[in-house]
């Protein structure tokens, strides 16, 4: 859900840096990214994909069994991406943390219009795509165990009140984040002020 598509093809699996190989995905997953924000991913053939990357369909096969295969490869890289910026902010103190948290999804620059709405056509694959399925319970899970531990160092509270605090935090996370691609009178720094306070008041108990 982080970053840009370059960001997504910096290290594909099974490919040596720098290889015509590792190249050559890159551009199979630009391409994907490009027609899915073009005509989603549902009119998106693997003819598109192979066509966008310069390639052919039985290339680009050699690369990836088919097209579920390479959106399951690209929202995989944009998953750990992102629980790695998160983790990353833990050494941080928790006021920080919540300012870093809010950035990285409300600021603009990690998380564009288009990489929104990428991200919003991989949720709706997963419904029927179980490997997907699984990869964003694995992220939904991670996030929430962040957003507990997170609310259990500002408030003190327990373990079930820090839970209850990250469920609706998240909630409140890919609400506003969806909304503001829906609905253009929702701006980023409206978004971003409501989170930030959302998180603020789910501390102090007042939401719970």
């Amino acid at each position: 859900m982080m970053g840009s598509k370059q960001q997504v093809t910096q290290t594909p699996a099974g490919a040596a840096t720098g290889s015509r190989g590792e190249q050559r995905r890159a551009r199979i997953l630009a391409a994907l990214h490009d027609c899915v924000i073009k005509k989603g991913y549902a009119k998106t053939t693997l003819k598109d994909i192979a066509s966008a990357a310069d390639m052919s369909a039985s290339h680009l096969l050699y690369f990836f069994p088919g097209k579920d295969a390479i959106l399951e490869y690209y929202f995989d890289n944009v998953a750990n991406l992102l629980l790695a910026r998160i983790k990353g902010f833990r050494d941080e103190p928790a006021e920080r943390q919540i300012e870093l948290l809010t950035g990285l999804f409300f600021a603009g620059k990690g998380l564009t219009r288009s990489e929104i709405g990428f991200m919003l056509e991989c949720f709706g694959a997963a419904v029927h795509d179980n490997k997907l399925r699984q990869m964003k319970t694995r992220l939904d899970r991670q996030c929430k165990a962040y957003l507990t531990d997170l609310f259990e160092s500002l408030s003190g509270d327990s373990e079930g009140s820090a839970k209850d605090a990250a469920e609706l935090a998240y909630a409140i996370l890919i609400g506003l984040r969806t909304a503001t691609y829906f609905d253009k009178r929702l701006q980023l720094t409206q978004a971003r002020r409501l989170f930030h306070d959302s998180i603020i008041r789910l501390a102090r108990g007042e939401m719970t």
